[in-house]
């Protein structure tokens, strides 16, 4: 696994960026395909935000149009929902075609508290790929951590359809996603720093930071546990956050922090050790759908996060059906 001693200085070091690299798995968090291009990740994850922002480039212009002129339903609204899945699929082809890995499409937020509908979806998006000739195998179906959803992703990796559990801001979200099978959990580190800057009203340096602290928690209770679910860290606010979490499963990065650490030359020392973690004496949890509803209540930082996550996808999904249904109706 990942070396335990910082890298070694040298007049030819390598950049912070290729130091994480070789503790870590490089994500690109970006639906910007020239981005990728020049970034070359291992893997990229999308969501309704950033496909909004692709969307509205008119670089992108041909994708949509394509979308629009397949889209199959018997009333406006069915084919916008249509067209809108399919645009999706469409930006995580391109992607497929840039990265090696695996692409990340996000199931409608609106489907976060129903656990067949979510299956539903997830079944079209990866039929939608396999009309463009994508095995599912490369696609991680992208759920809300709410309790269906972690529900929904049980039932469709026990079908073998690999999920992302997404918006995740606790430890026992992450236990549950574990004991679901769940092929990766995406803990947003950022947005837990956010809230406890807001509401703590104080600053916290990057061994502090309570989104870094709770990956590295979820980290260390995985490998002693032996769960394979692979941890990627999401949304930064710094490189410094990043760096704090190297040695980490993965972290999915924006292509901004990827182009900053490129440019550092610091030394990056390993932070996350699954040996280490192994010898660590950390008990077994169980989560039941009862421990998972109370300590989600227990958890202000995580329940206001996961509900304003989901309402931003939300809205961000229903912005992007508005810019279809007008180019529709044009």
């Amino acid at each position: 696994f990942a070396p335990q001693l910082p890298f070694p200085h040298s007049d030819s070091m390598a950049n912070a960026r290729e130091q994480l690299a070789k503790a870590t798995k490089i994500v690109a968090d970006t639906g910007d395909l020239d981005s990728i291009r020049e970034l070359k990740p291992e893997d990229a994850t999308t969501n309704p935000s950033l496909i909004l922002a692709a969307v509205s480039n008119p670089k992108f212009a041909d994708l949509v149009d394509e979308a629009i002129k397949s889209a199959k339903g018997d009333t406006l609204d069915e084919k916008v929902q249509d067209a809108t899945d399919r645009l999706a699929v469409a930006f995580g082809t391109e992607i497929t075609k840039l990265v090696p890995g695996y692409v990340s499409t996000e199931v409608d937020a609106r489907l976060s508290f129903d656990v067949e509908g979510t299956i539903a979806k997830a079944h079209k998006i990866l039929a939608l790929y396999a009309e463009k000739g994508i095995a599912k195998e490369r696609i991680l179906i992208k759920i809300a951590s709410t309790w269906e959803g972690i529900q929904a992703a049980r039932k469709l990796e026990a079908q073998g359809i690999t999920c992302n559990m997404t918006l995740l801001f606790n430890f026992y979200q992450a236990v549950a996603a574990a004991d679901a099978k769940a092929t990766l959990i995406s803990p947003f580190v950022g947005r837990i720093l956010d809230w406890y800057k807001a509401n703590a009203k104080k600053e916290y340096s990057h061994d502090e930071d309570p989104g870094v602290l709770s990956v590295r928690r979820i980290f260390d209770y995985y490998k002693k546990h032996g769960h394979k679910t692979i941890v990627m860290g999401a949304s930064f606010r710094s490189v410094g956050e990043v760096l704090a979490l190297s040695g980490c499963d993965r972290l999915t990065i924006s292509p901004a922090l990827l182009t900053e650490m490129a440019a550092l030359s610091q030394e990056v020392p390993i932070k996350l050790d699954a040996e280490a973690a192994k010898a660590k004496d950390i008990p077994a949890v169980t989560v039941t759908e009862n421990v998972f509803r109370w300590e989600m209540n227990e958890d202000a930082m995580a329940t206001e996060k996961l509900a304003e996550g989901i309402r931003k996808f939300a809205a961000d999904l229903s912005k992007l059906e508005g810019i279809v249904k007008a180019k529709m109706s044009a």
